[in-house]
């Protein structure tokens, strides 16, 4: 089955008109190429359209009776019918065509009408609604994806942990803020049991869903290889990374610091699979790197046993994660926050609250940033271990 014929609304109230019309076009017309609808007035036009909303190409006279075609432009103009107008008027009635023009005519014709330029008209006309409804169509399907992503990261956004109660042992605080609807990066905190603290922070190779579902399936992972059988982090990412390579077809790869804090002793055992090291905030102002343990990244190389560490946190001491689109975070000039600025910025911080911590590295990275466009995204996560637990 071919495709519908292209339909004209011809709008004058010259009766021969129309008879001319049919002629010139007829073998079109035979073909099922061009269908033509005719009305006398802008009144009767206005009929014609509401009862075709398939018309999306007019050909319409200036001057006529009850209503004429300037009205008739005025009155499509604020409707929400997307149609396009040629206008036609006597020779030398630039004042109208001006008008016409104004009020969305996007060509005219004078009179008396030449057909050979009419048909012409009429082709550019038809190529002139086909590109609008092909933008038409790619909004739409924008909207519609746009719409996706969004319920997309609301969702992803809700697998973010709630914010763990502050009280005289521990203080942990995180942000997320995504460079596109969603994101690639993750963090994580969660107790393992009564006593420790699970502390993860990631980022995945690429952005938009992929990224985000890889992120997902990654969190779920460790939570579930975490509670069920915890040895030492490094086993925990040993088998997250096992279950990763068995389904990765996009050899998509993740970045991610695992850690455990022992609330009764102030002892973090950690590994980290290739990500950015996290810093230590000692209570004198001292920033520490935190040592890395020798790991590749998580969902590329099967059979890899991740290393661990271990650093002692001291009351007050505050361990913080972060990722890439801190330390690379770049102005409109392309420099980079880098290491050096966020150690600084630590520094003048040691000893404050978790959310202090948190908000105070986030805005002078957003200060840092200015008006350039946020091209990563940004996320930290900032543990303060306060005192001991009761053994």
């Amino acid at each position: 089955m071919g495709k519908p014929p292209t339909q004209v609304l011809v709008v004058d109230d010259e009766e021969d008109l129309e008879l001319l019309v049919r002629q010139k076009f007829r073998r079109r017309i035979r073909e099922g190429d061009l269908k033509f609808l005719f009305a006398h007035n802008g009144k009767e036009a206005l009929e014609v359209l509401e009862e075709n909303p398939e018309v999306y190409l007019v050909l319409s006279d200036i001057n006529m009776p009850v209503m004429d075609g300037l009205t008739m432009l005025g009155q499509l103009a604020d409707s929400e019918q997307d149609v396009q107008a040629v206008i036609v008027s006597a020779y030398g009635d630039m004042k109208n065509i001006r008008i016409a023009m104004n009020r969305g005519a996007f060509d005219f014709l004078t009179k008396p009408i030449d057909f050979n330029d009419l048909e012409a008209t009429i082709e550019k006309g038809i190529k002139h609604v086909q590109a609008l409804q092909t933008a038409l169509e790619t909004r739409d399907r924008l909207v519609a994806v746009k719409q996706e992503l969004e319920m997309a990261r609301d969702v992803q956004m809700s697998f973010q942990p709630d914010a763990l109660t502050a009280n005289e042992h521990h203080d942990v605080k995180a942000v997320i803020i995504p460079a596109r609807e969603v994101g690639g990066d993750l963090y994580d905190f969660f107790f393992i049991d009564e006593s420790r603290i699970g502390l993860v922070i990631a980022d995945v190779s690429g952005k938009g869903v992929p990224a985000a579902l890889f992120t997902t399936v990654t969190r779920a992972l460790l939570r579930a290889v975490a509670s069920k059988d915890y040895s030492t982090p490094g086993d925990c990412l040993t088998m997250v990374n096992e279950l990763l390579c068995e389904s990765n077809p996009s050899c998509i790869f993740i970045t991610l610091f695992f850690g455990v804090l022992d609330l009764r002793t102030g002892e973090l055992s950690y590994s980290n699979a290739g990500h950015n090291p996290p810093r230590v905030l000692r209570t004198d102002s001292r920033i520490e790197v935190v040592p890395k343990t020798g790991n590749i990244v998580l969902g590329i190389q099967p059979d890899h046993a991740y290393h661990n560490n271990r650093i002692q946190l001291m009351p007050g001491d505050t361990l913080f994660l972060y990722t890439d689109g801190i330390t690379e975070a770049e102005n409109s000039k392309c420099e980079e926050f880098t290491e050096s600025r966020l150690d600084a910025r630590l520094a003048e911080i040691a000893g404050a609250s978790s959310e202090r911590v948190i908000t105070d590295v986030v805005d002078a990275v957003q200060e840092f940033v200015g008006e350039a466009l946020q091209s990563d995204d940004i996320t930290c996560v900032a543990a303060r271990f306060l005192a001991p637990v009761p053994s």
